[in-house]
């Protein structure tokens, strides 16, 4: 656990982060881990003094299988709802897949990280596709009543719904998989895009940098590695020269 700011905090479990909001009591998921990082998810609600029922609903980045795995289990155990972008519905529910496939992943596995990361997160779940068909959309573009008073913005690419939400009154924006600072498959750290076959349009994933870029915030919550400080244009100017 890492707490960002003051009532935000950075969670990581198989090679992925989620984050909470805190208002009083009350709590906003932003992402949910695999599968298997169920128990972890719940870990890190009580490491902050909470319990399952005070989270008020989970934000999706997007719904690829590291960020949806405990959706199924808040819900059905504390009917915690799912909100996302309402372009990213349709990949909740089944829908749609866009998503890297195991054959994306097999031909790469020569690679020795490769192997290494496809190995942890198969354990952790990541060979299943969850179907969250509780899923619901948020309004884009206003702020959401949930704690924390997030502003989803939609930033397409790495899926057609993708979403980053902004804390105005923190100076965060929690990115999601539209810009990481680490991956095992990445040769570095810093900002970042993650490698072109995890996005389902990579040429839209890199327009979105622009728009992510405007975003003023100085502080940087991904999907994928440790938290950035530091203005959010640079940021996401280094992303697109490393894609160049």
């Amino acid at each position: 656990m890492d707490q960002v700011v003051k009532d935000v905090f950075r969670a990581e479990g198989t090679a992925v982060n989620w984050a909470l909001l805190r208002e009083g009591r009350d709590l906003t998921l932003v992402d949910a881990g695999y599968p298997g990082d169920v128990g972890a998810v719940l870990a890190s609600i009580a490491a902050i003094g909470h319990r399952p029922e005070d989270v008020r609903g989970v934000l999706v980045t997007h719904a690829h299988v590291d960020h949806v795995g405990a959706l199924n289990h808040l819900h059905e155990r504390y009917g915690t709802p799912a909100l996302m972008h309402p372009d990213e519905v349709a990949n909740a529910t089944g829908e749609r897949h866009e998503s890297a496939t195991p054959a994306d992943v097999a031909r790469r596995a020569w690679r020795p990280s490769v192997l290494r990361w496809s190995l942890a997160i198969t354990r952790a779940g990541g060979t299943q596709h969850p179907v969250a068909a509780h899923a619901e959309a948020f309004e884009p573009g206003t702020p959401l009543d949930l704690p924390g008073r997030p502003v989803p913005v939609h930033l397409p690419g790495h899926t057609s719904g993708s979403a980053a939400f902004v804390l105005p009154a923190a100076g965060v924006v929690l990115t999601g998989d539209a810009l990481v600072t680490g991956h095992p498959l990445l040769r570095g750290s810093g900002p970042q895009l993650l490698p072109g076959f995890f996005h389902h349009d990579l040429d839209a994933a890199r327009t979105s940098l622009a728009r992510l870029g405007a975003v003023a915030a100085d502080r940087v919550v991904p999907g994928h590695g440790a938290p950035g400080r530091g203005a959010l244009a640079r940021a996401t100017e280094r992303a697109a020269r490393l894609i160049a």
